[in-house]
């Protein structure tokens, strides 16, 4: 189980206060979607570390941008998305801390869940779902099985769509094995050395969405702004109950 110790040494930018309302929810998702070992936690740790400037962007940052304003329809990037109304894509931006974007997304993540983000997108960016998507985004994305072998290049391009941020990324998740002990050769039998990033490889543009703090920051620092929400205590909005992982996510919950 991670330590507020842990927590502290692998993004030590983040305030203590945080620390501990995060943690709990960081714990228990980690634990129903099977990031149970210290090299599938040190993968998921170093990513939403980055994704999410260590916890401290909940919601996509906000220009709107060149490429943010491609969310609204009729875009490509709009129908990929699922973003059918005028103002779908600042309604659906990035939320959590593997940003869930669009609103086909909200809808898949919503039901999975069992709540409404659709009706009610803010709660994606409130602890309680933020955690659980990015929980759910990571298994069912295979995230597990690659952090197995150490393939953290193709988990980051699951991720991000390419390896934007990559070496930032790359610095956490060293971090973060020293802290969690992944590094003991006894502990993982299918362990294997970090693969060195293939520039040339194909990335499939139309399943990922490139997005991520470090690509709007640098598209217009000057005129973005973030939301660092702090009410986390908004209220649920439940829909009836389905099975799955994400019916035991809800089962705690309640």
């Amino acid at each position: 189980m991670l330590t507020d110790s842990d927590l502290q040494q692998i993004m030590p930018r983040l305030p203590q206060a945080k620390r501990q309302l995060y943690l709990p929810f960081i714990n228990r998702v980690m634990e129903i979607y099977e990031i149970d070992t210290p090299l599938r936690a040190s993968a998921f740790l170093a990513q939403i570390a980055h994704e999410s400037g260590e916890l401290k962007f909940m919601e996509e940052i906000w220009g709107p941008t060149a490429q943010q304003k491609k969310y609204e329809p009729p875009s490509d990037v709009a129908r990929r998305l699922g973003n059918t109304q005028r103002g779908d894509g600042f309604r659906y931006r990035g939320r959590g801390p593997i940003q869930v974007t669009g609103r086909a997304n909200y809808k898949k993540y919503g039901d999975l869940l069992g709540v409404d983000l659709v009706g009610n997108p803010d709660l994606a960016a409130t602890p309680q779902y933020a955690f659980s998507t990015a929980g759910l985004f990571w298994k069912l994305n295979g995230l597990n099985e690659l952090a197995d072998v150490q393939d953290f290049v193709a988990i980051t391009k699951r991720i991000n769509g390419g390896l934007n941020g990559l070496a930032e990324r790359q610095r956490y998740y060293e971090i973060a094995k020293n802290v969690l002990g992944a590094e003991e050769p006894d502990d993982f039998a299918f362990s294997t050395p970090l693969a060195p990033p293939d520039e040339s490889a194909a990335v499939d543009d139309s399943s990922v969405l490139h997005r991520g703090q470090e690509f709007i920051e640098t598209d217009s620092p000057a005129s973005t702004t973030f939301t660092d929400p702090q009410d986390e205590t908004n209220p649920i909005v439940k829909k009836k109950s389905s099975r799955g992982l994400g019916g035991l996510l809800r089962n705690w919950f309640r």
